[in-house]
Order: structure tokens, then C-alpha cells, then sequence
């Protein structure tokens, strides 16, 4: 039986990209563990040029093929495509319409479902509709003296609160204001990465994640894992990838009744059917001192470095990736 060619895409030059370089070494290392597959890495820059590992240019035509630009090496064709980049154009669903353009099997969520949950205005107004509660917010679509007076107003209900900026990913844009002077300047900055920002109130309480995923025909949810960042800190990008970082990560989270467990994965596997999340997805939420359950966010391709949680809390409730990825693809092709 011939090998399936599959093309491993990577980077994607925004900010996540390095993240991104991390976990592409898990898939080639899942991918590794089976005969199955032939498989040709692509590294995608922030001008939307794809280069191979040893540095040959490319590029991923509609006819479902790597042609190079030395045309002394023969086209590739592709069966099937994984897209491992963190954020744009990945997660936000622009890489997924392509594929779907060109009819090209790929593995992960598909482009409407990435782009309602990457934008965490969409994401939380789909939440609210599928009955999964989820934190206090307001939404502002441009930076001006009404958006000001409206955070001010939330910070003086509230007493604390964090800006976002809708559409980025690992913590990028994202920031916990205690000083309401700091507002003004914390949101245009917040404006910079985003045509809009999202005003949250802070939830103090524990962030517990679960991982969701499909496998053989099923939607399985796993016992939440728990992230402990240092002092009071919030899970910022340096805490998730330093090798420094203080954030400690536990698996299966102690001290949560099964009533509670089981209730975080029935919301999480509600918010993965009701949104038609597809293969994947890393489902955050709260959990308040008086068992207050808030989903927070929705990550529809999680990190796979050393340190992510995501494949752990699989191989923990008792899969194997590889395995596990295998079939997906296996599937989608036959």
C-alpha cells in the first residue's frame, strides 16, 4: 500500500511562530512511529513564503501540490496536511478556507468554527447562546474617549479587570489592570494588536483545562488539568514558555469533587459540538472558590511543546497520539 503524503506546516510568522516550530517536533515525532505516512515539513513566513527545513522555496498550489522554485525538483503531491501554527492563519480559519478551496483533506478544526473561537467576542456571545456561563465582559470596537469611559465604568464595578485584544492567542494582547489610571494606555496598546478588545472583570480562581478530543467516532473530554501560576500572576505568554517560568501544571487537578469534574466536561464537550469543533481543542475554565464554573477559552490548536498540556491529559486518560492521529487521518481518507 503506498504512503500517504503528508505535509506538515509550521510557523506562520505572526507571534506564536517560534511556539509553533515546538510543536511541529511532536507531530514529526508521533508521525515517526508509523510506516504509514511520507512526510515533507514547510516553514510559513509572515510574507506567506513557504521554505523547506534545508531552505528550498516552495509553494502549496491548487492542485494540491508543493512545486519548487527550482523546477529541477519534481512537484510533490499532497494527500493530506496537518497545519500546526498557533494563531494566524490557523487558528483564525484563513489557512482552513484554503484547503477547503482546493479540496485538500487537513487535520484540526475547520476555517468558521477557528474563526468564531479565535475571536473571543465571537467565542463568548456563542458560549452565552449554547447556555455554558463564562466571565462578565464588555466589547469595544475602536479606541476613543467612549471606550475609555466605558472600562473606567467596568473597573469601578468591578475593581479589577483584564483587556484583550479579540483576535490573538497565548496571552499575546493581553493584560490584568489594578490601577485605573492605567486604562487609557493599556488599551491602545490593547488596539494595536486587534480591530477590537474584550473587557473582562477578574475571576479569582483556579484555571483548570480540559482536553477534548475525538476518538473512534467518539467526543471524549478528560479530567481537568490545572495551571498554578506564580504568586498572582496570570498565565502570560513568558509564563507559558520560559524556561524560566514559575507556573507549575498539574495533569488532574486535586481537590475537585466528581460532580464538579463531571459537570467541566460536559460544558466542555457542549461548547465542542455546539461551536462543531472538529478533531481537537484545549477547553479553559474557572473554577471559583464557591464552585462557580466559567469557561474562559476555547484553544482549537494547542500547543504540543514539552511543556503543553494538551497531549499529556490525553496519554493520561489513557490514548496514544500517535494512535490517536493516525486514526484520524485514516479516516478522513478512506
Amino acid at each position: 500500500m503506498p504512503k500517504i503524503n503528508l505535509l506538515l506546516l509550521c510557523g506562520g510568522g505572526g507571534a506564536e511562530h517560534d511556539i509553533s516550530l515546538m510543536s511541529v517536533k511532536f507531530f514529526e515525532s508521533s508521525l515517526a512511529k508509523s510506516d504509514k505516512f511520507s512526510v515533507l515539513r514547510l516553514e510559513l513566513d509572515k510574507q506567506g513564503h513557504y521554505k523547506t527545513q534545508d531552505g528550498k522555496v516552495c509553494e502549496l498550489t491548487n492542485r494540491r501540490e508543493v512545486r519548487f522554485e527550482d523546477d529541477a525538483i519534481a512537484a510533490w503531491p499532497v494527500d493530506y496536511v496537518i497545519p500546526c501554527i498557533h494563531g494566524y492563519p490557523a487558528e483564525t480559519g484563513d489557512i482552513q478556507s484554503y484547503f477547503n478551496l482546493i479540496q485538500l483533506p487537513y487535520f484540526g478544526c475547520e476555517s468558521e468554527a477557528s474563526s468564531n473561537c479565535f475571536n473571543k467576542i465571537t467565542a463568548k456571545m456563542w458560549f452565552s447562546a449554547l447556555g455554558v456561563p463564562n466571565t462578565p465582559y464588555i466589547f469595544l470596537h475602536q479606541f476613543d474617549d467612549e471606550a475609555i469611559a466605558q472600562t473606567e465604568a467596568a473597573f469601578d464595578k468591578w475593581g479589577s479587570l483584564f483587556i484583550k485584544a479579540a483576535s490573538q492567542g497565548s496571552s499575546v494582547g493581553c493584560y490584568k489592570v489594578d490601577n485605573k489610571t492605567d486604562i487609557a494606555d493599556i488599551l491602545k496598546e490593547a488596539f494595536g494588536y486587534s480591530p477590537y478588545v474584550i473587557v473582562e472583570q477578574t475571576i479569582v480562581a483556579r484555571e483548570l483545562e480540559v482536553a477534548v478530543y475525538e476518538y473512534q467516532g467518539e467526543v471524549v473530554a478528560t479530567k481537568p488539568g490545572e495551571i498554578v501560576c506564580d504568586s498572582n500572576n496570570f498565565y502570560t505568554f513568558d509564563e507559558k514558555y520560559a524556561t524560566n517560568s514559575k507556573a507549575k501544571t498539574y495533569i488532574e487537578a486535586i481537590n475537585i469533587s466528581d460532580d464538579i469534574s463531571d459537570q467541566i466536561r460536559a460544558y466542555a464537550i457542549k461548547a465542542f459540538k455546539g461551536l462543531k469543533l472538529r478533531h481537537l481543542s484545549r477547553i479553559d475554565f474557572f473554577l471559583t472558590a464557591d464552585n462557580q464554573i466559567l469557561l474562559n477559552e476555547i484553544n482549537t490548536f494547542p500547543g504540543l511543546t514539552p511543556i503543553s498540556m494538551f497531549p499529556k491529559m490525553l496519554q493520561h486518560h489513557g490514548h496514544d497520539f500517535s494512535t490517536y492521529l493516525t486514526q484520524i487521518i485514516e479516516s478522513q481518507l478512506s
